[in-house]
């Protein structure tokens, strides 16, 4: 069929969506069995959490996007939810399928709690009693769709309407449904993979199976028994009249007044027409207008960790596009031969001869599906869409069965079984889940603290909001309490002068000695040419040169044996490039800590161990340099939890007291330090010793803090001996912006929840 709806547009214009995504997922222990415990606490109040919820049990975690304008976005923020979902459970995973684990007797079946919520709590009950505890359990992906709002409006430009905006918008997505319920058997035999159901599922449906390994059951054709009548499916065939709103919503009040519904809630129809409200009813729906449809075909996809791959969330939204374009058929009985496919389709897909029915004529479900993806194929062409890959992966699907997810998970369960197989995937996604456990997709590009920060505002429900990505500013929202964050660490709590002192290195000196606070001595310089007239008074002693007021040990020289004029220089040099003022002071004898205060209490302590190599006794420093910068752990910008190694000058300078320059080979087993400083921002390595410091030194480091009016403050204290509550110690800095994720995932020791603390400083939790 030629089309034409979208031509002249830019293929940029074309996919402006709107896309969100929920999916459930049943708690389920390391055996397989349904997780009687209540949902963790850690996510606070369900009822009010935007993004971590219950759906029907106590046991049935939902996952809720926000809304995207991109596939990628929203099956990212998907993934990331999953991790930290499930990460939070305790000794618990996330059952991976639509079809539920080893299920209790249906009055064991724990019903979601909503406290103050007894309605909530009686519809539960009501269902339960309705259809079945054990059907209540089965979980999917839901989409929620729209058009961009440019979109719509262009194409109702274009195609030169009469009526109003808002009539031409619902006509697109009642026909957008009317064509989605014609052909959802394509996409329930495309992306279906729930065929497989355990012996403790609902014993009429266990019965018409054939078991095909220990407690597992399925017919070897089925594709998804979650949209089959074996499935979460209304007592009774549903037919509605999808002609206008009005009469869509006259068609649902009319089968709640006869009692088949009790409201429009219990309508279980694979597409939903919504409106914008938060409540879903007849009333909002004819008050707001359509703004966006439901789909509710799509089973987990158990090899996917976020349950939906981006690739197929592609293939949905051309194919939606496609339900948009479709000329319809006038035949009259569509809806009832569109439920009769998609139960053959649910459960016998696999059969490579099934027949459907087109129109009232029998079609081969082969020969249709080559049909659709053949128009797919053409459409995408011809507006020039980037799907051709996914296209020709379903393609392939249509004509091998073997291909489908079905068919995988089916030999899976076969050979492993129901249980083993599932918990298998579970803990394979559970384990890829704490890999990335740093991350929070899709805003990898925003500095990791400030990740970090977001991620733990979403674990525990607060919305948030991005308001300068490349500055990394966010707003972060809990009832009335709004709080604007910059790079996770700038907030209210503190005042700006604060910031200023800690800026200056040489007034924070000064304040800390008035506080009786040691720091060390040091002379200041405002020129290359005053500095260079005095160095000769600190050559071959033990010194730092350092900017006044740079963080992140940029411009910093340290030479603890001392160093001949030329070095001296050169370090000035060095410095004076990173800022205008430039301090020396004496090197301090023992090992440099960042002690993080929040307010009232040191919360972390790292020990800073400077960049290094160990030799193997063939490679240069600068090829062992490369191969420890492969560690996934490290980045740039400040977006993993570890920086590379970076060749500068100054580290070519600390090399060359040594003898030693980047083509060194370094004897095998032998660690060679790179630099003097410390920084993790230079390539150092973070070890966590929170626990090993005394209270004395936490105390100091909060006294520091204290005394520039700080409440979160990365103090630099080198400590002889740390061990030692009367070691000598020096405060060499005050840093204003202290990074967080160095204490979240340090290289060595016990991971820190320093978002917590801040998210608790700012009275969001």
């Amino acid at each position: 069929m030629p089309f034409n709806l979208f031509s002249t547009l830019s293929n940029k214009q074309i996919l402006d969506v709107n896309i969100g995504l929920e999916r459930e997922g049943l708690r389920v222990t390391s055996e397989g069995t349904l997780s009687l415990t209540p949902h963790p606490a850690v996510f606070g109040d369900k009822k009010e959490h935007p993004y971590i919820t219950t759906d029907f049990s106590e046991s049935q975690i939902e996952l809720i996007t926000p809304v995207f304008h991109t596939t990628n976005d929203a099956v990212d923020f998907l993934d990331s939810l999953y991790n930290i979902a499930a990460l939070e459970l305790d000794n618990e995973f996330i059952w991976p399928q639509s079809m539920p684990a080893i299920t209790p007797e249906v009055e064991d079946i724990p019903i979601a709690i909503f406290p103050n919520q007894e309605k909530d709590e009686q519809y539960r009950e009501y269902l339960r009693n309705k259809y079945g505890g054990k059907k209540q359990l089965i979980s999917g992906i839901h989409i929620n769709f729209s058009l961009g709002d440019a979109l719509i409006q262009t194409l109702y430009t274009k195609t030169n309407q009469q009526k109003s905006y808002q009539a031409f918008k619902h006509d697109l997505y009642l026909k957008l449904t009317r064509n989605y319920l014609r052909y959802q058997w394509f996409l329930v035999y495309t992306l279906g993979a729930s065929n497989t159901i355990h012996t403790t599922y609902e014993k009429k449906c266990v019965d018409t199976m054939e078991e095909i390994s220990p407690e597992t059951y399925s017919n070897n054709k089925a594709i998804s028994y979650r949209n089959s009548l074996c499935g979460y499916q209304n007592k009774e065939f549903i037919e509605l009249d999808y002609s206008s709103l009005e009469n869509y919503v006259d068609s649902i009040t009319a089968y709640i007044n006869h009692g088949v519904l009790k409201d429009i809630r219990e309508l279980y129809t694979q597409v939903r027409l919504k409106g914008k409200g938060p409540v879903y009813s007849t009333e909002d729906l004819l008050q707001d207008g359509i703004e966006y449809v439901e789909l509710r075909t799509i089973d987990i996809n158990p090899f996917v960790k976020s349950g939906l791959s981006v690739a197929d969330l592609n293939f949905i939204h051309l194919f939606l596009l496609y339900c948009i374009e479709k000329e319809e058929p006038p035949y009259e009985k569509w809806q009832l031969e569109s439920e009769r496919n998609i139960q053959k389709a649910a459960v016998e897909g696999q059969n490579g001869q099934l027949m459907l029915q087109q129109n009232g004529a029998e079609v081969s479900i082969r020969s249709w599906g080559n049909e659709i993806i053949q128009d797919l194929l053409k459409m995408n062409e011809q507006y020039e869409l980037p799907f051709k890959e996914v296209l020709k992966a379903k393609e392939d699907i249509i004509h091998n069965p073997e291909k489908t997810y079905a068919y995988k998970l089916g030999q899976l369960c076969k050979e492993k079984g129901y249980i083993e197989a599932h918990m298998e995937l579970a803990k394979k996604h559970r384990d890829a889940a704490f890999r990335e456990r740093f991350l929070f997709k899709p805003y990898t590009d925003m500095e990791l603290s400030t990740q970090i920060l977001l991620k733990e505002s979403v674990k525990r429900g607060i919305s948030f909001g991005i308001m300068d990505r490349k500055e990394n500013f966010i707003e972060l929202i809990k009832g009335s309490n709004v709080q604007y964050v910059k790079q996770a660490t700038k907030t209210s709590k503190d005042q700006y002068v604060a910031v200023l002192i800690m800026e200056n290195k040489s007034v924070t000196k000064q304040i800390l000695k008035r506080n009786g606070l040691q720091t060390p001595e040091g002379e200041e310089f405002f020129d290359l040419a005053s500095a260079k007239e005095s160095i000769h008074h600190w050559v071959n002693r033990p010194l730092v040169i350092k900017p006044k007021s740079t963080n992140f040990g940029l411009g910093i020289s340290i030479f603890p044996k001392g160093a001949g004029k030329e070095s001296l220089i050169q370090a000035l040099n060095i410095a004076f490039r990173e800022d205008s003022a430039v301090l020396i002071e004496p090197f301090i004898k023992g090992k440099e800590y960042r002690f993080l205060v929040i307010g009232d209490e040191t919360v972390a302590v790292l020990h800073r161990v400077p960049a290094n190599v160990t030799g193997d006794g063939i490679s240069t420093i600068q090829q062992l340099i490369d191969q420890k910068n492969e560690n996934p752990l490290r980045g740039r910008g400040y977006k993993t939890p570890l920086e590379k190694i970076q060749i500068d000058e100054n580290m070519k300078l600390f090399l060359e007291q040594q003898n030693l320059t980047i083509d060194s080979v370094i004897p095998k087993g032998e660690e060679q330090y790179l630099r003097e400083n410390s920084n993790i921002s230079t390539g150092g390595d973070s070890v966590d010793v929170t626990d090993m410091v005394p209270i004395s030194f936490k105390k100091i480091a909060v006294e520091a803090s204290k005394s520039v009016g700080a409440n979160i403050c990365g103090v630099d204290m080198i400590v002889e001996d740390l061990t030692d509550d009367h070691s000598p110690y020096s405060i060499i800095e005050l840093n204003f912006n202290p990074a967080i994720h160095i204490h979240s995932y340090p290289y060595e020791g016990k991971e820190r929840n320093i978002a917590y603390n801040i998210l608790q400083l700012l009275e969001l939790d």
